[in-house]
């Protein structure tokens, strides 16, 4: 079986997180409203995209769908710096066009305003839903983004069970969302956060620094931490 080239790779990193921002974000946007599946079922929703992502297409790029992701492997020497710019413009690229066609279908309802009913883009003050401080929203997005990273070194060292990886990242995914959905809708990766905003623009465009910056101090610091407290992983 020949091995994927790099322009395989990047396209099913495009694919992969333009599932997880059409599958997480559309639930939130189409179904999350009175009467929808509520904070449960969006959570799950984004779950259920990394999951059945990174059995399809982690094979091929090993699936990050995140640029948070990304750095967090690279930082702790599981992927090379050097392909890391490729892996953001793609997720970037796959996040923004299922933005576009989230737009798309929301504004087939009347009355759909993407600002005025935040298109499911992450904020903090008067754009958190739980009317969260920018602090706490700081805080919630670097220790969350931290221990996704966690657990995603864990279940995919040599030393980890095989085959149940994308289970539990999956789980780790929903877990994180029940979690701080009241806080700040939820990021704990920039692509997803940017793919959104664009459309909704003002504000929620102005506040999405935090949830680029947020995200990546989190991954940088399981990257550096993470060997230190659990050791190596074995040969």
């Amino acid at each position: 079986m020949a091995a994927p080239t790099t322009s395989h790779k990047l396209g099913a990193e495009a694919l992969g997180t333009f599932w997880l921002v059409l599958g997480g974000v559309g639930t939130a946007v189409l179904a999350g409203g009175e009467g929808g599946v509520g904070t449960l079922g969006i959570a799950l929703a984004f779950g259920l995209t990394v999951l059945t992502g990174a059995y399809a297409f982690g094979p091929i790029s090993g699936g990050h769908f995140n640029p948070a992701v990304t750095v967090g492997l690279a930082t702790a020497k599981r992927f090379d710096w050097k392909d890391a710019p490729g892996y953001f413009a793609a997720q970037l690229v796959g996040a923004t066009v299922a933005g576009g066609v989230l737009y798309v279908i929301a504004d087939g309802a009347d009355g759909f305003d993407a600002s005025a009913s935040g298109f499911g883009t992450n904020g903090y003050g008067d754009h958190s839903p739980g009317g969260y401080s920018l602090l706490a929203v700081i805080i919630t997005e670097i220790v969350l983004t931290a221990f996704f990273l966690y657990v995603i070194f864990g279940v995919t060292a040599k030393r980890a069970a095989v085959g149940f990886a994308g289970i539990a990242i999956g789980l780790a995914l929903t877990l994180i969302h029940l979690i701080s959905i009241p806080v700040d809708g939820t990021s704990v990766n920039p692509a997803r956060s940017l793919g959104v905003a664009w459309f909704a623009g003002g504000d929620h465009l102005a506040q999405v620094w935090v949830f680029i910056l947020a995200p990546v101090i989190g991954a940088a610091i399981a990257g550096v931490t993470h060997a230190m407290i659990v050791g190596e992983d074995s040969d």
